[in-house]
């Protein structure tokens, strides 16, 4: 116990020193208050302010057909199922609009993983719309939102190659894809990402080293209790932390917890333990003091408030709008209970864009948004407090 205090003390006092080891040995022995109490500290030394953040989004689905299987997803759908959604222009700049009412300032693109290479009917949709690929319409679609209504664009759409990437980066102010593991082991039989071969971590990070290069802020994260052992997330907390360290474009690690959900193939597993799901999100901090890192509070509605404890400064997107379309079974809580929650740990809740402050400048975002953040942001790169007025 008293190698863990002092490979403790070291992570407070020296931040970015924890080596893989001593975070793999902090994540199996050492004692869940001690880990998230010194997680607390270092989020306060290396990001003062006591601000925690959130994003005010409206969720365009654009489409729910997707190529690959995973064995936890309930967001995929297939021809036929009346939850199915392939949005034509008219509907997604209604779904904007509406979050521009709401004083949104986030239009967060989702899509499955290239659906034209598997179905006939998303090529057909495509070819109705003029266009030969996803990506494609997502460039249409982001920067007819963005003349529109101003929101500034935010596309999930799997694994992209840098061309496509390259295609969206003038009309989105950050893209986003999980990384979930780095273990190629979930790709075996029986394992959760044995139908999805976009989800193999070779993939991933490729579009993660491709978005480096490319200058774009980028969301990933970790989807823990899907299988991993704790060595395998640590392991994946490292792969995350180098491409960041490479090309300082990690925005944001998010942490999220497995929930089975109904008719998947883990439908019967059980949902990550809690007190495993809190010692991941201290040591994500622990190993990357400075980062932004969020969990969203839908996945985890009675308890959310104790990962601030664990060192987090974000919420992630929250909608007064639209549903979580890949969570629908988890609604979001309403922002004035995030704020209470937010306020009752010691800390301030604001509204940030989908691109963070400190990537507003240095070559990140595209000139031509710069005028379209300008009009939503004050000087430190938040929300303005005018333009959410009393919403």
């Amino acid at each position: 116990m008293l190698a863990d205090s002092e490979t403790l003390s070291r992570a407070v006092e020296r931040p970015g020193a924890l080596t893989r080891h001593d975070a793999m040995r902090l994540m199996a022995e050492c004692p869940t208050e001690e880990l998230v109490s010194a997680a607390g500290r270092v989020r306060d030394l290396a990001r003062p302010g006591g601000i925690v953040t959130y994003s005010r989004k409206v969720f365009i689905n654009l489409v729910n057909l997707c190529r690959d299987t995973c064995s936890y997803c309930t967001y995929k759908k297939e021809p036929g199922d009346p939850m199915l959604s392939m949005l034509g222009p008219g509907q997604v700049l209604a779904i904007a609009e509406a979050g521009r009412r709401a004083r949104c300032t986030e239009a967060l693109f989702v899509t499955g993983e290239r659906p034209e290479q598997k179905y006939g009917e998303a090529r057909s949709w495509l070819s109705s719309l003029g266009h030969s690929s996803t990506v494609d319409y997502i460039r249409e679609m982001s920067e007819l939102v963005l003349a529109k209504t101003g929101l500034l664009p935010h596309t999930n759409a799997g694994s992209m190659t840098k061309k496509e990437m390259a295609q969206l980066r003038d009309t989105n102010v950050s893209m986003g894809v999980m990384l979930e593991t780095s273990s190629e082991r979930l790709m075996g039989r029986g394992m959760a990402h044995e139908g999805a071969p976009s989800k193999n971590p070779k993939v991933r990070i490729k579009t993660l080293e491709s978005a480096g290069e490319l200058k774009i802020p980028m969301t990933t994260g970790i989807l823990a209790g899907i299988g991993e052992t704790p060595e395998e997330l640590v392991d994946s907390l490292f792969v995350i932390k180098e491409l960041h360290e490479k090309h300082g474009h990690i925005q944001e690690v998010i942490l999220q917890n497995f929930e089975p959900k109904p008719d998947t193939g883990m439908a019967n597993f059980a949902s990550t333990p809690k007190e495993y799901f809190l010692r991941a999100v201290a040591v994500s901090r622990l190993v990357m003091p400075a980062m932004n890192i969020q969990v969203p509070p839908n996945l985890n509605p009675a308890i959310y408030g104790r990962y601030i404890d664990a060192g987090i400064n974000d919420w992630g997107g929250i909608s007064p709008v639209t549903i979580d379309h890949v969570n629908p079974e988890f609604p979001w809580p309403t922002i004035e209970s995030v704020k209470q929650v937010t306020e009752e740990k010691g800390k301030h809740l604001r509204a940030r864009l989908p691109v963070y402050p400190e990537y507003l400048e240095g070559g990140f975002i595209s000139e031509r948004l710069e005028e379209y953040v300008r009009l939503l942001s004050d000087h430190s790169g938040l929300v303005k407090e005018e333009y959410l007025g009393g919403a």
